[in-house]
């Protein structure tokens, strides 16, 4: 598979770059990581075996991690690192809940293996493999246990399915975001989630809370589309799904969780960290004894991150779209009429009068209308989603194909100039719009 890093040979240590140091882990230890913010940072295994985010370092190919990354190194046996002296903050830690996290693991593949023999059973729900949502507040470490399930299960031959409801920073894509994706290797430790088959849909805001009725909508149908594909695929089935929350939990953020895991019938549900939660899940779910809640420790490596950290990692993942994780993309421009595109939001539109109301009602905007955008000067550096929408009213059914960042309006002419990740016509003139925006630095 494809590392983040090329194989460099020693030659590579010498001259400016930082001073060298090799790391020794016991075995069931870890090496915490905290990437300096203005400097990438290269390692690799010496001798022995090390995993990132359950996925098994390849021996002594260097690695190469952007900026700002925070992972750890973890060893069953005992390996050695060898590694750029130039972190932020790196340390040895030997308690750490893998123990735990692995025997998550061992179950799950139980369930899985008991699906796969069940294919064809008149019983539909035999078949079925673990449907996992891990849950959580922020900085509870969800993603990396996502990452640490879907690789060790993908190491053992299995294609389970990531769905990521964090629309606060997103790991399969943009921001912004909910999706899903086939997992069928260990995920890159460098690289992240692969793109070649995501299914992304746009709420085209960092928090529910501007539209929770859309945010309940898209993952309605995003569970759906889900649904269907299993229904035809046995092999998807048995392997199931791992879903990623936000770390949202409290009022709103805990209906939106309850619903999420009725909406795409979750099996296992893994509380990262929060005695609390956890109590208030199994009261809720009591009556769903199909459904299995359990308490996870959160590492004691998991950092929290301020809200200007947060907005810069969605700064630099819309970067990484466009441009690749090392620079290695070469976006396009390109120039439209306004009259090729039809630009929407979705939610708010005209309220209508109270005199038009039953007495006593209030006016309220409809969360789900859809209201086209005159384009105009403050479409600037904003992020637009294109949608596979072929008809205005497939809109809110439909996917999207990908992003787009306007660079420049010119009024006069009626020319909209935008970056597109490659060249070519969009495949729809359909564009959703949020509050999704970016300044490239």
């Amino acid at each position: 598979m494809a590392y983040g890093g090329a194989t460099l040979g020693p030659a590579a240590a010498v001259g400016s770059s930082p001073a060298m140091k090799q790391v020794k882990l016991e075995k069931e230890s870890e090496l915490r990581i905290e990437v300096n913010v203005n400097n990438s940072l290269r390692l690799r295994l010496l001798n022995g075996t090390a995993e990132i985010f359950g996925t098994e370092m390849p021996p002594e190919n260097w690695l190469t991690f952007p900026p700002r990354m925070k992972f750890a190194i973890f060893t069953w046996y005992g390996a050695t690192i060898e590694m750029q002296d130039n972190t932020e903050t790196d340390y040895v830690a030997d308690e750490t809940p893998m123990i735990s996290y692995v025997n998550v693991h061992a179950v799950l593949e139980g369930r899985r293996s008991r699906a796969k023999a069940s294919a064809g059973d008149a019983d539909a729900d035999a078949s079925q493999g673990p449907r996992v949502i891990v849950v959580g507040p922020t900085d509870a470490g969800k993603s990396t246990l996502s990452k640490m399930l879907l690789s060790w299960a993908a190491k053992q031959g299995w294609k389970p399915t990531f769905v990521d409801l964090d629309i606060g920073q997103g790991s399969i894509t943009l921001p912004g975001c909910i999706a899903a994706t086939p997992i069928e290797m260990p995920i890159d430790p460098v690289e992240g989630i692969p793109l070649e088959m995501p299914l992304v849909y746009f709420f085209g805001h960092n928090t529910p809370t501007v539209n929770a009725d859309l945010y309940r909508v898209l993952v309605k149908e995003l569970a759906q589309i889900l649904e269907r594909q299993f229904a035809g695929n046995a092999e998807s089935r048995a392997a199931g799904m791992v879903i990623n929350t936000m770390g949202f939990i409290d009022g709103l953020g805990y209906d939106l969780l309850l619903h999420a895991i009725d909406t795409f019938q979750a099996t296992v549900v893994l509380v990262l960290g929060q005695d609390k939660l956890c109590s208030m899940l199994k009261d809720a779910l009591k009556q769903k004894p199909k459904v299995d809640v359990v308490k996870l420790q959160k590492s004691g490596g998991v950092v929290s991150r301020n809200s200007k950290f947060r907005a810069v990692a969605r700064n630099q993942r819309i970067r990484e779209y466009f441009y690749g994780l090392s620079n290695d993309l070469s976006p396009h421009s390109s120039i439209a009429n306004f009259s090729d595109l039809a630009i929407y939001k979705i939610g708010g539109g005209p309220q209508a009068p109270a005199s038009a109301l039953p007495i006593g009602a209030q006016p309220v905007a409809d969360p789900m209308r859809l209201v086209p955008v005159n384009i105009n000067r403050d479409l600037l550096n904003l992020v637009l989603a294109v949608s596979f929408a072929k008809e205005q009213d497939q809109i809110l059914s439909s996917n999207i194909a990908g992003f787009i960042w306007i660079t420049d309006i010119d009024i006069p002419r009626k020319k909209i100039t935008y970056l597109a990740p490659s060249p070519g016509e969009l495949p729809s003139k359909f564009l959703l719009m949020g509050s999704l925006t970016w300044i490239e630095t």
